[in-house]
């Protein structure tokens, strides 16, 4: 079963993610409190995400190859998850704790990245389908670490995604 490990925030772009036992989120804006839904994120009004989710098994082959710890946090990403290839859920819509989520796009790391980690190599290693996928919330609620993740299908009609595929090619 796809599970949720543990999710990070933070209230500003740059400052360090914190790790939290729940957090609400809150329908087409992202976790409350978040960075990127107060609008102070890193990328605020350029390139953001509701919400980002990676996978354990990722961060964990980080680690084995590159000798990388990111388990504090340093990945930048939201809501880590178990058992489950994020990537597989662009396009599709998913249930975590109260609230539903769609996969909107992949997010690929960026030189911010390693420079807020403060480890040479962070950005490299998050390549190749480890930097993880941002999500759009569909209908808010409250989740929480050690909830279940569990697919409800593929989007019929117009969804966040296409919304911003479409915008991203105008």
């Amino acid at each position: 079963m796809a599970t949720v490990e543990t999710i990070y925030t933070t209230h500003e772009g740059s400052a360090p993610m914190e790790e939290v036992e729940r957090i609400e989120a809150v329908e087409r804006q992202g976790l409350r409190g978040d960075r990127y839904m107060k609008g102070t994120g890193y990328y605020s009004g350029m390139d953001e995400c509701e919400v980002t989710l990676i996978e354990s098994e990722a961060i964990e082959e980080i680690r084995e190859e590159y000798d990388i710890d990111l388990t504090d946090g340093r990945h930048r990403r939201n809501i880590v998850t178990r058992a489950v290839s994020v990537h597989d859920l662009l396009d599709e819509r998913f249930r975590i704790g109260e609230a539903t989520f769609e996969g909107t796009r992949p997010r690929p790391p960026c030189a911010h990245v390693e420079q807020v980690a403060d480890e040479s190599g962070v950005a490299r290693a998050l390549k190749n389908h480890r930097g993880g996928i941002c999500v759009s919330v569909v209908e808010g609620g409250d989740i929480h670490a050690g909830d279940d993740l569990e697919v409800l299908g593929e989007t019929e009609e117009e969804g966040v995604a296409d919304a911003i595929k479409s915008r991203l090619t105008d």
